[in-house]
Order: C-alpha cells, then structure tokens, then sequence
C-alpha cells in the first residue's frame, strides 16, 4: 500500500508530545514491512526552531515531507500551523495514495486533506489522539473549529481511531457512528529497550543522590496536566507521610504553566526537593525512567505513550480519574484515584514504602507491554483496517 500520514509536527519534534513518536514508530512499522510510507508534516522542531525544510527527506525508511510554517508563534503560542505549501502538494499528490490516517484532530493540516481526499475519493482514518475534549484553553476557538471543519472531518472519514473505550465514547459524544470507530491503542517497539542505560545514569547526569528515592512525572508542563495537584501532593508526602528521602522531577517542555508550578512548590516550602530539568533528550528520557521509582501522571487525554514507556522499563504508575481513564493501570501496574491530594498522596506513599508490592507492579509493568502493546500487534490491527478500507472503497 501507498500510505499517507499526516501530522502537524513529526521526529524529531518531541517538544510538542506523544503523538510525535506515535506516528514515527507506526510509520516506521509500516516501512519495515513492505509499505510506501509518506509524511505530511510541518518545519516545526519546537515552539522556537524550525527543521530544514529539504523537499524530502527519508527518516527511517518513511519519506518525510518537512513544510514551512508561515509563523513559528502562531504554532508555539495558538497550536496553529498553517503551510500553504501543503494546498498544492495535496493537489497533486493526493490522488496516488491507497490510504490516509491523520493524526491529530484541530488542525489547518486536517482542513486541507480531507478536502482533496474527499474530492479524488480517498479514504482517510482520523486519530485524535486525546484531543477531542474542548478543556482548559481555547474552548470557545475549540467550538468555532468543530462547526465549521470538525463534524464534517468526522463525517466523512472511513474511519476514526479511539486509544481507549473512553475514547471511543468521546467520538460518539461528537456524532460519529459506533460502527465506524475502531479501538486501537498505542504500542511501543520493545526493542528500542533491548539494552537499556545503567540504572543510575539520571542521577549521576543531575546529581541527585543516589539514596533518594524519584517521583517522575515527563511531559509538557500544561495546566491541564493535573501538576500543582502533584506538588502538592509532593509536600503533603514530605510533611505528613514523612517521605523526605524522595526527589520530585519534573521533565519536560514549558507549555505556559511553568511559572505557577515553580511559584506552588516555593510556596509549600517544596523547591529545594523540585527539579525542573526542562526538555531532556530521548536518552536522558530513558534514564529518567529506569531511575525512578515511581511514575505519575495526575490528568490526561487518550493514551499517553509514556505510559508504555515507563512500564517497559518495569516503573509503576500512578494517575488520577481527571481526564480520560485506562482500565488496565489500577491495581495492575499502579493506581488510579480520585483527584485528591490524599489519594494521590496516599497511592505514591504505598509504591514507594511496599518493596513487595513494587516489585508486583513493576514485574506486571513488563508483561502487559509485551504481550498486549508490543508494536507488532498493534500495527497488525492498523494494517488489518488499511486493507478494510481498500477492499470498499471503488
């Protein structure tokens, strides 16, 4: 098959999320075997640098078309990236694929697409990857979107992707059929941990004891991340539960809340026992989670591909029922509870005093990775409805 993947930002562009290393690892995937695999992306790398933007380049086996934003702060600031280029790329080039997927979901990439796929009768799979939800910011932009290109990109697509059940009720909620959703999780290639760094390798690169104990949370630092519930949380471990030999790390890029999450843990008198490393390597990333102890994502939307990671290197999870939920984390490979300083404080407390019960999650961690989000699997189901949709379609 010919196959088009359209996303806003791809590799290396991991400062804007999962999605980037969702995409890459799936195309890649489909690379491998056999499959002419194309990406529409932007010359976006983050918020504030721009890729080169070769007319194409080959990543992976993947041919990557890298496009130019008309503005890399319309990008950084409003989530808005708008090449022009793409009018005339879709134009022409279009027609020759056998499938679309789209990732994403609010985006001027989606709006021209679906135009041309629509017109040469093209099917396309939408995969929102979390982002159907109209919270926190730009809720009223959110809705203006959706009545004007978002019910009609629903519409007319072959099919929509759902991570989760709970995903898949949020497309009902926007009118799509039952029938035309698929679930399909996010996987991770295991071999990208076959030899993993040596534990401790985080610690020593920033100087953190060896004796403490981490608390990780890895992702954009955004209000609706749930972050202030985990500083606080953090100091109530610290205070009451008398967990002092611990360290909160905080990795990730600043998506506007930076600030306020600095200014709550120098309030709670937490900011000495904080680390703030910013935006960290892939490697540094890795390391980060084989040394902590436990990995805690207070609020999320779809699937975070963080989960996986951290459970193929065995660490625990704890999250909360804010946001979207996974049935497979609570009391499997972690917890989930309520949105609750005490709750969340109180599941962090018993990973982290309970060898025995560590030991359990972090041992179910790397069963569930292997034998139910292995990659193989899951780009066998995404092939499974590629080839659906060829068979229907005239």
């Amino acid at each position: 098959m010919k196959i088009l993947q359209v996303i806003p930002y791809f590799l290396p562009a991991y400062a804007f999320g999962g999605p980037v290393k969702v995409a890459y690892q799936v195309s890649r995937e489909l690379a491998r075997r056999g499959h002419e695999v194309v990406v529409y992306a932007t010359d976006a790398e983050n918020p504030s640098s721009r890729l080169d933007t070769e007319p194409v380049k080959v990543v992976g086996g993947i041919k990557v078309h890298y496009m130019r934003n008309l503005s890399l702060m319309s990008a950084g600031k409003l989530k808005l990236f708008i090449t022009p280029q793409l009018i005339s790329q879709c134009k022409q080039e279009t027609k020759k694929f056998d499938v679309i997927h789209l990732h994403e979901y609010r985006t001027y990439q989606n709006i021209v697409v679906h135009h041309y796929a629509k017109k040469y009768g093209i099917p396309y799979f939408l995969q929102a990857h979390g982002s159907l939800p109209r919270v926190v910011a730009k809720q009223n932009l959110k809705r203006i979107y959706d009545a004007l290109f978002g019910y009609e990109l629903l519409r007319d697509s072959w099919k929509v992707v759902a991570l989760s059940q709970n995903e898949a009720e949020q497309y009902k909620s926007m009118g799509v059929s039952k029938e035309k959703i698929v679930i399909i999780p996010n996987g991770i290639d295991l071999s990208d941990y076959a030899n993993p760094p040596p534990k401790g390798a985080f610690k020593e690169k920033f100087k953190i004891p060896k004796d403490k104990k981490i608390i990780l949370y890895l992702g954009r630092i955004h209000k609706s991340k749930g972050i202030d519930l985990l500083v606080k949380a953090y100091s109530q471990l610290i205070s009451h539960m008398k967990l002092k030999e611990t360290m909160l790390v905080i990795a990730g890029p600043d998506d506007g809340y930076l600030c306020e999450v600095r200014s709550l843990a120098s309030f709670l008198g937490v900011s000495n026992s904080v680390l703030f490393t910013g935006f960290i390597s892939a490697e540094d990333k890795l390391k980060a989670l084989i040394d902590a102890d436990v990995f805690v994502t207070p609020s999320f939307y779809g699937f975070p591909i963080t989960f996986l990671e951290a459970c193929a290197v065995g660490t625990p999870i704890v999250a909360t029922t804010t946001g979207d939920y996974l049935e497979w984390i609570n009391g499997n490979v972690g917890y989930v509870t309520p949105p609750s300083v005490e709750e969340l404080g109180g599941a962090i407390h018993r990973i982290l005093r309970d060898n025995r019960l560590h030991e359990k999650f972090s041992r179910n961690c790397k069963e569930i990775v292997k034998y139910r989000f292995s990659l193989e699997k899951i780009v066998d189901r995404l092939e499974q409805v590629y080839e659906q949709s060829r068979r229907k379609v005239p």
